[in-house]
């Protein structure tokens, strides 16, 4: 495999199609692939939106590239932000069972990965954590795919509960396509199921890589990631719909008005236009006199052919950037009201020019809040889900944790409500509406028998320190 297979998109390789179809699967993949390829282009800023060939006045062709401040990826990378970060906690019920899932997220820079991974699902409608084994060191990690390498084998309106991933692998120079099939087996137990592809979508068996490992996991070892926004494009379908998918004329207004401001910045430059006799000349070769340029990248000085007269002429069109300005604005409320953030989120700051986004979202902001509560119920489930996969594969291989109980992920909201004055405001309802404890449990993460003990050792010590003052 040369370089420039390497930086093709990837996407499922034919040969993976035509295997897991002979095994009897009807793949999904195949009526929402053109949905996520477009929406891909989106969030890249490319096709025929922003490369075309356009015709000018003498019916020459040429081609044209449109301007983009990245709109579709900008909205993606917010939601991510909005989120998931690294302040975001899982917790269980268990508080052993909470600070290993803690360390194992530290250790392994989960969150970052998992932020991105937000950002991918939000803008092709789906993504994945998945568990993956290595069984010699036995330990378990978490893979993250998007829609492009995910393909669904079972679902229902509940969910997907059987999937397979496709990845490319390099093993010694070598490049192959690698599925990963995470599938129920007879005992009610997921097993993962590898099969491997070389550059001819012949199957092989690469050195230390097993084909079936049972994993005894009654919980998925894969947790779908999407958007809370309803699949209107394929009925029926296991995929999610990007966050912007609703939202391509704003999209396309938002590039469109920020190309027409730069271009008319670039048009408006003033043009000075020259007398012939002001230019010097030199001989081309062939003995005639030509004039000498200002210089091949100079677009502001012109010639005035055969002209005497008016030896220096100037011409500076009037800027209109006040109007463009008003209407890059419109465009960007727009692009915010379609993608659930709301018409003041995304804005145009006059002063200083440039994008801004609200750095702290008012809570009177009502869509913007709910719609943040819709994607943190689903990201909420995919995270628990995940962590009991992960939990099970720690006991798997030795790790003596009991049993979690409930898995919550606990969101920062620091962005969208004033934290710190809600957590003084619990702090003086201490010992009058709020137990000590209840405090540490609400923001301390702790379970309800560590908080209990956390609080009385925090309120001996508080007693004797009073003592000691006193005396």
């Amino acid at each position: 495999m040369g370089l420039a297979d390497m930086q093709r998109e990837y996407w499922v390789p034919e040969c993976i199609r035509e295997y897991l179809g002979a095994l009897g699967f009807v793949l999904p993949l195949e009526a929402m692939e053109g949905h996520i390829r477009s929406w891909h282009e989106w969030m890249q800023s490319t096709g025929d939106f922003y490369d075309y060939r356009d015709t000018d006045g003498f019916g020459r062709l040429y081609e044209v590239h449109r301007r983009s401040i990245h709109p579709a990826m900008r909205v993606c990378q917010e939601w991510g932000s909005l989120l998931l970060n690294d302040k975001t906690s899982v917790v269980c019920e268990d508080q052993a069972c909470t600070d290993w899932l803690s360390s194992f997220f530290s250790a392994n820079h989960f969150m970052p990965a998992a932020q991105a991974t937000v950002v991918k699902a939000f803008g092709l409608g789906t993504g994945a954590w998945v568990i993956w084994v290595d069984v010699g060191k036995k330990a378990a990690k978490v893979r993250h795919y998007d829609a492009r390498m995910v393909v669904p084998l079972t679902w229902d309106e509940e969910g997907v509960t059987e999937c397979a991933f496709v990845t490319r692998v390099f093993y010694r120079g070598k490049a192959f396509d690698q599925l990963q099939m995470h599938v129920l087996g007879p005992l009610g137990t997921y097993q993962i199921r590898t099969v491997c592809f070389d550059s001819d979508g012949d199957v092989i068996e690469p050195e230390g890589v097993i084909d079936k490992y049972e994993t005894g996991s009654v919980w998925p070892t894969f947790s779908i990631v999407r958007p809370a926004v309803t699949n209107t494009r394929v009925d029926f379908s296991p995929y999610g719909q990007s966050i912007f998918a609703d939202a391509i004329d704003a999209i396309q207004a938002v590039d469109l008005t920020f190309d027409a401001l730069i271009s008319e910045v670039d048009v408006s430059k003033m043009r000075v236009f020259l007398s012939d006799v002001m230019f010097d000349q030199k001989t081309d070769g062939k003995g005639k006199r030509i004039p000498i340029p200002f210089g091949k990248g100079d677009c502001t000085v012109f010639r005035k052919v055969m002209s005497t007269e008016d030896m220096v002429q100037e011409f500076a069109p009037a800027l209109r950037t006040s109007s463009q300005s008003e209407a890059f604005r419109i465009a960007l409320q727009m692009l915010g009201e379609l993608t659930g953030f709301g018409l003041g989120y995304f804005d145009f700051d006059e002063s200083r020019g440039y994008i801004k986004t609200a750095t702290e979202v008012s809570s009177d902001n009502s869509a913007l809040m709910r719609n943040i509560a819709r994607h943190e119920h689903l990201l909420n489930a995919s995270l628990s889900s995940i962590g009991h996969a992960l939990l099970h594969m720690g006991r798997t291989f030795g790790e003596g944790l009991p049993d979690e109980g409930q898995i919550t992920c606990l969101f920062d909201d620091s962005i969208i409500t004033d934290t710190h004055a809600e957590k003084e405001q619990d702090m003086r309802e201490v010992g009058v509406t709020m137990a000590p404890f209840e405090y540490r449990m609400k923001w301390y993460s702790e379970d309800e028998a560590t908080a209990r003990r956390m609080a009385a050792e925090v309120g001996v010590s508080t007693s004797d320190k009073v003592a000691r003052e006193q005396r």
